[in-house]
């Protein structure tokens, strides 16, 4: 009975999930390519990729550009803004709690290239962007966003789709707790700020981490918010790990290089995974 069960999401996780990564791991020992002998005959050259790799400054650079993505814009940006919208949402007597929950769910159900396209459009250099031209009419002067404050840019872009996620996360969580334990310490003397970190952090500690080991994940795994907005540019200020893998597989048709930067992301967000899970006291 059980094996019945599980027997179609099994098969379902080997077909999508099991079988993916066993053909990365496969092609990042390979020198596969997406032309020439490499396409048709690829060699099996062994640990050469993840050699090239960890001693590449470029691939360095692009592990420091996604932690630095990830700090800030998910576990900081995400986290503090989400929580403070489900703490809102959650308090009585607030006016407008619908609108303001709705405003925030909408850039959850824009899709990432409508979504990118449009802060392009906004963060245009000169006159063509909008942000320019309402600066303009008090007398700024334009700016070119993307090119002087690129990182900064897909951070900000990044938490605002994000925001959303935390929030219904916190406000579910938050609206689990027992008022009868909130009001015992309101009696007992305790300000919102202890409230808020003895009692509802406390009781809400496994959403918390379940949300920074999701949103560790999707983030890590960004692409097409980078790309639409500065294709890992200029320079190198954004080449995240996903444009590097995108680049150096379909670019450079390095598909064995790609694969194997692959492989080692996929290990830093499991290493991170199991690490919020124990501090989480999770059982799994």
């Amino acid at each position: 009975m059980v094996a019945a069960l599980l027997g179609p999401a099994l098969v379902l996780v080997a077909a999508f999930v099991v079988a993916p990564v066993g053909y990365a791991l496969w092609l990042s020992l390979t020198n596969k390519t997406l032309t020439g002998f490499g396409a048709q005959t690829p060699k099996f050259v062994g640990l050469a990729n993840y050699r090239q790799l960890l001693t590449s400054g470029d691939f360095g650079h692009s592990l420091r550009l996604t932690a630095e993505f990830i700090v800030f814009s998910a576990i900081l940006g995400q986290f503090l803004l989400g929580l403070l919208a489900a703490l809102l949402l959650t308090q009585t007597g607030i006016r407008l709690k619908g609108v303001f929950g709705g405003a925030i769910l909408l850039p959850m159900v824009v899709p990432e290239v409508v979504a990118s396209l449009a802060w392009a459009s906004m963060l245009a250099p000169g006159t063509l962007g909008t942000l320019n031209r309402g600066f303009a009419t008090v007398g700024v002067d334009p700016v070119s966003w993307l090119q002087r404050y690129p990182m900064a840019a897909i951070i900000i872009v990044n938490t605002w789709r994000g925001i959303a996620f935390a929030m219904i996360m916190f406000q579910a969580a938050i609206e689990g707790i027992s008022r009868e334990v909130l009001e015992a310490a309101r009696i007992d003397g305790a300000g919102v700020w202890q409230v808020l970190r003895h009692v509802t952090l406390p009781l809400i500690r496994g959403p918390v981490f379940l949300f920074l080991l999701l949103t560790t994940i999707t983030t890590s795994s960004v692409f097409g918010l980078v790309y639409f907005l500065t294709q890992g540019g200029p320079g190198q200020q954004t080449q995240v790990t996903s444009i590097y893998i995108y680049q150096h597989s379909f670019r450079f048709f390095q598909l064995g290089l790609g694969s194997a930067a692959s492989v080692i992301l996929l290990g830093i967000v499991l290493v991170l995974g199991v690490t919020y899970v124990r501090l989480a006291r999770v059982e799994v």
